[in-house]
């Protein structure tokens, strides 16, 4: 089955920034909207951000201003640019394709700490 692969989370210290990437084969990207999703630590899987198959982006409240979305359909690639990371952001996140049509990855670790 199918699987995205993100990629770019790390360690950094409040105020900082990460640029995550969400990849995946075929066209699977190309022909639907993907969301990036994070789940921290006994939490629940919450949406961040969504972008549609033409470029819309739509955020979830906690990140607006902070957090922008955008795709490479070229490189059937899906990027969130994250500034002003808080220590709430941290959680790993996870990308798929909306509707939700593709297996979950690993996705990426992202910690804000000090």
């Amino acid at each position: 089955q199918v699987q995205p692969v993100e990629s770019g989370g790390g360690l950094v210290q409040p105020g900082g920034s990460l640029r995550l990437s969400c990849a995946a084969s075929g066209l699977i990207f190309k022909i639907n909207g993907v969301d990036w999703y994070r789940q921290a630590p006994g939490k629940q899987r919450e949406l961040v951000a969504g972008i549609t198959i033409t470029g819309s982006p739509n955020y979830a409240d906690s990140v607006k201003g902070r957090f922008t979305i955008s795709r490479d359909n070229a490189k059937n690639t899906v990027y969130l640019q994250m500034n002003g990371l808080k220590p709430e952001d941290t959680a790993v996140y996870y990308c798929n394709t909306n509707p939700t049509l593709l297996s979950w990855g690993q996705g990426t670790q992202v910690t804000v700490s000090s």
